[in-house]
């Protein structure tokens, strides 16, 4: 038996998988189940076995993006969809592990990621600076890039959206006269809802170019430049002092021997009575490191902490964590009208970049959902307070305050 027969029939039990190799004979792995459709693909080239052998991510990736791997039957969500249902989180089984050489390069790349200025600038712009275009493409209007928020899992992504930044501002207990300071404001979205909602003043800061074009542009737009500002500086740049911190989707990319420096920092930025409210994508599994196809292709740079880690960078820094809450399938009901959005604007992407980039794109989204359906990956909000008094003894206030800002 080849060595990828060998590998697919340890990997793929439920579900049914067929697989055309180069010489054009077929195998089948698996076996019918209900909850997951069938998949059907060929390999043109003996190469992509070990690849797939040796790191299963990287080289389904880059094999797809090739056009080595071609996805003849479902599509390619569908594919990493049957493949994870087999390796979930929660059963302690992972068939599609790096091989053991691959897990410790990884584990050495991820300790020696610094991201220091220079580096967090060039990292952002890998990602962020990508086309304007593409992210109207596959966003919602208000170009909310991180995970939104289902109250119902019928509702629109534009209305998930609209209550995450309810829930996430209604976190921040705003009182009139407060200054906002919003740590990777991405297009001005959440910076310009927060003005409009409370009046607060805000201060945006990214190191996207193109982000801080689009929301200064926006700023002007609505007539608020002079309440909402953004800037195109460095966190540990930063002067304050802020009486309220948000940070949605930015944590991701501080590095993980930076999440003390962080934390520190946005601490000090705060009046003495100063709450901070961190949402960022969390590990389920305890620290670990990037996968190489999303540190090549994707978020160079970029680390997904545990919570442990972010705990433990926050011990000594004299402040309170005040609330912790744990998002678990909003992120992969988000990413799915993010694939469906993409799939649906294939002829207008590829005609931005190419057909290469645009399997690449689907692949990182797809990828991603798996992450949260099958994986380990979930959503943390994490509240801060300077001091023990500055918010209200129950979340009561909260609750109160997202009924209000929703209009519910």
């Amino acid at each position: 038996m080849a060595l990828i027969d060998v590998f697919l029939s340890r990997a793929i039990k439920r579900g049914r998988l067929t697989l055309t190799k180069p010489d054009g004979s077929t195998a089948t792995f698996g076996s019918d189940d209900p909850a997951l459709k069938p998949v059907a693909i060929r390999i043109t080239d003996r190469s992509v076995y070990r690849a797939l052998v040796a790191d299963p991510a990287l080289g389904a990736g880059e094999s797809f993006m090739d056009g080595k791997l071609i996805v003849e039957q479902g599509d390619i969500l569908d594919l990493l969809l049957l493949a994870t249902a087999n390796s979930r989180w929660e059963n302690g089984v992972n068939r599609l592990a790096a091989n053991r050489w691959r897990t410790v390069k990884g584990q050495i790349r991820h300790r020696l990621t610094g991201n220091q200025a220079k580096a967090s600038k060039r990292n952002v712009a890998h990602h962020y600076d990508l086309s304007d275009r593409l992210y109207d493409l596959f966003l919602d209007a208000d170009k909310q890039y991180s995970c939104a928020y289902y109250t119902d899992p019928t509702n629109s992504l534009e209305q998930a959206q609209a209550d995450k930044k309810a829930h996430i501002v209604a976190k921040l207990a705003l009182k009139p006269g407060m200054r906002v300071l919003d740590i990777g404001c991405g297009w001005g979205g959440m910076a310009l809802y927060i003005h409009a909602k409370t009046g607060a003043e805000v201060l945006g800061i990214t190191l996207s170019e193109e982000q801080l074009k689009v929301a200064r542009r926006r700023a002007e737009e609505a007539g608020v430049a002079d309440k909402v500002k953004f800037e195109l500086i460095d966190y540990r740049a930063l002067e304050g002092p802020f009486d309220r911190i948000v940070s949605v989707g930015m944590f991701e990319h501080v590095g993980v021997r930076n999440f003390r420096t962080y934390l520190s920092k946005c601490r000090d930025l705060l009046t003495p009575d100063g709450v901070m409210l961190l949402h960022t994508i969390g590990r389920a599994d305890g620290p670990n490191f990037t996968d190489k196809f999303t540190d090549k292709y994707i978020f160079p740079g970029g680390y997904i902490p545990a919570l442990s880690e972010v705990l433990e960078a926050n011990e000594f820094i004299r402040w309170f964590v005040t609330d912790v809450e744990v998002l678990r399938m909003h992120y992969a009901m988000t990413l799915r009208a993010w694939y469906e959005r993409t799939v649906a604007e294939r002829d207008a992407i590829v005609a931005l970049y190419d057909e290469r980039f645009f399997r690449m794109w689907t692949f990182y989204l797809a990828g991603a959902i798996v992450s949260f359906t099958n994986g380990p990956l979930v959503n943390y909000q994490i509240q801060f307070s300077r001091d023990r008094f500055g918010l209200p003894l129950t979340r009561d206030y909260m609750i109160e305050e997202e009924r209000r800002l929703r209009g519910a």
